[in-house]
């Protein structure tokens, strides 16, 4: 048998009691397990370029080419346990020990790995603290001066059936090193303007300043400041790469200033321009708006959501809108660090808001010496009118509140679209607020709102078309005649819809789940999952996760994999998530499997939430044969 040696990083990991565990309910455990490697485990692995060499029931040992690779697939993973066991009973939580070596190991023929190099790391695995990571001298020496955590040195230490005592240290994961006070660096002042020249720009010009202000700072400081590759599922990058090829950012919710809670979708609005403006930075990983939107409010270390959502740089602001002006102050924060890098503020009249444009930008661009702004602005321009952007703003606020416990989803979309409406009738080639109605009437279709005769070709498709051929950069209408064209059995058309969306703004998250709904229609159930947890990655606390792990669960019954669908309906509905949609996907499962008294018992509940609920109406737009076939098993009427 051939054999070669070389040198690997090797991760050795086990489940903290895992036998109480399996004792308790083993087919629950196990089906977990198997949730835990298909949507994270093995997914991290894979970004960090790691291969799996054995498993061992509740562990598995894993050959990395880098340290520096191994410790960050050890960090987010353990990082994102912490996350998963959130709220749920100590008893039941799944706690992972992992051991990191660097050092000579034998390869088999067939892929097995033997040696010290093994050996040393599944010892130090044995000895790591529930929920924290041993590494051992040699894998230290690689990465100390990149970790971001609080390290303890646990001396030489004797190994079992390993000669010489072995140098260890213990990361604590979810503990930050302490750290050293920076010198504050202070944002540069903002000129004043002496001449007020005649109103410059809009919102949306001033988006794409900071935009374009934000992507010079971090573009022209790129071989010494630039950081950080996309991240892996749900866990922040504590370990910085010595040379980054990507921007990876957050937009937080820029605070309302006006002293009036109503101006706070005015606030919401502007965030989320600005996120749709930056995402469009070629190479950038940007956070999506409905997971930023969630830190509203709330006094948090810019380093501490570094972590939490694995980017580097965090742009936040303020807006202020006093009678005829509005303020708009933002800063760039390496959140590494928590300094400030950049500043500005930006200050016009509301009555002129879209007239002069081009002053602001030639203002910002002359400081900055570069030409290149001038060339990108005004591309995110939708309207020309800012009372017909205002009720655009408020109509989207509203639709966010759909996601809220018992808010009538028809009444807030059809309210939603009567602003739209209004916007409409002010300007006519809004893009925005035609791609929104667009939306509102695909709701009307996919629900059964709708009249009777409802030309849905026209008011969806036609709408989005129309919105695309207006602002060719319009990923959300991109994403609506996508869904849209999904939806209605088509979709080969959907997935083109979905690709050339992705293709003007590859951070859009939604688009990642529409080509993953057509790609799971086409039978691309691998494909499918891929595209649902890049969107999860874009948007790891978005309000409509539960959505996007039942979305995952169909695709793990493609796969035939029921253990995995189950613990994923489970997961959703145990964050809220409690429609007829987790419920019957869960019956599925359950019959698919062959428990026939846990299906009767969720197509129970799902009946009760949806009584009018049947395969036909499931098949409209969730046409795949295995949800049908498991529906079908477990009792749902035809029609």
């Amino acid at each position: 048998m051939s054999e070669a040696r070389k040198l690997a990083a090797i991760v050795c990991s086990d489940v903290v009691g895992y036998g109480r565990l399996a004792g308790a309910d083993e087919d629950r455990i196990l089906a977990r397990m198997r949730a835990l490697r298909s949507d994270l485990i093995d997914p991290t692995i894979a970004v960090h370029h790691g291969r799996v060499v054995k498993r061992t029931g509740d562990g598995s040992i894993v050959e990395f080419r880098s340290v520096v690779d191994a410790v960050r697939c050890a960090i987010e993973v353990q990082n994102a346990m912490i996350e998963r066991n959130s709220g749920v009973p100590e008893d039941r939580r799944i706690i992972f020990r992992i051991g990191i070596h660097l050092g000579d190991v034998v390869e088999e023929s067939d892929g097995d790995l033997m040696g010290d190099g093994v050996n040393i790391a599944a010892r130090l695995e044995g000895i790591a603290a529930p929920g924290a990571i041993c590494l051992s001298e040699d894998a230290y020496r690689q990465v100390k001066g990149r970790l971001d955590l609080a390290v303890t040195d646990l001396g030489p230490t004797l190994l079992k059936n390993i000669a010489e005592p072995v140098r260890a240290y213990s990361l604590e994961v979810g503990k930050p090193a302490q750290a050293k006070p920076a010198p504050e660096a202070k944002p540069p002042e903002s000129k004043k303007r002496s001449a007020r020249p005649r109103l410059a720009a809009g919102i949306a010009a001033l988006l794409v300043v900071i935009a374009l202000a934000a992507w010079y700072f971090l573009f022209a400081n790129r071989s010494t400041t630039f950081a950080t590759g996309a991240p892996a599922p749900v866990a922040a990058n504590a370990v910085a790469p010595a040379e980054a090829n990507r921007l990876s950012l957050v937009v937080l919710p820029f605070a309302n200033l006006s002293n009036d809670p109503n101006q706070d979708y005015f606030a919401d609005g502007i965030t989320e321009n600005l996120t749709t403006e930056l995402s469009r930075i070629h190479g950038s990983f940007v956070i999506a708006r409905n997971t930023a939107l969630t830190f509203r409010g709330k006094n948090i270390d810019a380093k501490q959501i570094g972590k939490e959502l694995g980017v580097r740089y965090v742009l936040e602001g303020s807006v202020q809108r006093d009678q005829g002006r509005v303020r708009v102050n933002a800063q760039l924060i390496d959140a590494e660090t928590g300094a400030h890098l950049w500043a500005e503020r930006f200050e016009e009249d509301v009555a002129d808001l879209f007239k002069l444009q081009d002053q602001v930008v030639a203002r910002l661009a002359n400081s900055l010496g570069q030409e290149l702004i001038k060339a990108e602005a005004g591309k995110s321009v939708r309207s020309n009118n800012p009372d017909a952007v205002d009720l655009d703003m408020r109509g989207r606020a509203l639709l966010l509140t759909r996601y809220r416990q018992g808010v009538n989803l028809k009444e807030v979309v059809h309210a939603a679209r009567a602003l739209f409406e209004q916007a409409l009738a002010i300007d006519p080639n809004n893009a925005d607020a035609i791609a929104d109605i667009a939306y509102t009437y695909f709701l009307d279709y996919y629900y059964e709102w709708g009249a009777d005769g409802t030309d849905y070709e026209a008011k969806v498709l036609g709408q989005a078309d129309r919105a695309i051929a207006l602002a060719p950069d319009n990923a959300w209408a991109f994403w609506v005649k996508g869904f849209y064209l999904d939806g209605s059995g088509r979709p080969n058309e959907g997935l083109r819809a979905a690709e050339e969306g992705l293709a003007i703004n590859p951070n859009y998250a939604p688009l990642y789940n529409a080509r993953g709904y057509a790609e799971m229609d086409l039978g691309r159930y691998d494909q499918t999952k891929s595209d649902l947890l890049q969107a999860m990655r874009l948007s790891p606390r978005d309000p409509a996760m539960g959505l996007f792990r039942v979305s995952l669960a169909e695709a793990e019954l493609g796969l035939g994999h029921f253990d995995a669908a189950i613990d994923l309906v489970h997961q959703a509905i145990d964050t809220g998530y409690r429609t007829s949609y987790p419920y019957s996907r869960l019956a599925a499962a359950y019959a698919l499997k062959g428990n026939m008294e846990d299906a009767k018992t969720a197509l129970a509940e799902a009946l009760r939430l949806s009584p009018k609920l049947t395969v036909k109406s499931v098949a409209r737009t969730n046409p795949f044969p295995v949800l049908l076939e498991g529906l079908r098993k477990a009792g749902l009427p035809e029609e």
